[in-house]
């Protein structure tokens, strides 16, 4: 099985509520992602949400809550791996 990520921004936004992400249907298309994105920032931090599709969401971002991003210390108009989780145990939801 091919894995298919990419490395997309990651953008804070007040409008996403807590435990959810916003993308680009078309970009939710080719990664294979239906319900649930695993974001992973620098290989270390790994981040699972539910997903959203919107057409506002340009297709090189995903847009998550900004108070949950800020605890957990990723900074606005971070690149980070965005891809469908690989597994559903052990992560954070």
């Amino acid at each position: 099985m091919r894995i298919r990520e990419r490395r997309l921004r990651i953008r804070r936004r007040d409008e996403v509520p807590r435990g959810q992400a916003r993308m680009n249907p078309k970009a939710m298309e080719y990664l294979g992602i239906r319900d649930r994105v695993e974001i992973v920032v620098g290989g270390k931090k790994r981040l699972v949400f539910r997903v959203l599709g919107l057409d506002s969401v340009p297709e090189n971002e995903v847009w998550c809550n900004a108070d949950e991003l800020r605890e957990q210390g990723i900074a606005d108009n971070t690149i980070a791996a965005v891809r469908a989780p690989l597994a559903t145990t052990g992560v954070r939801a």
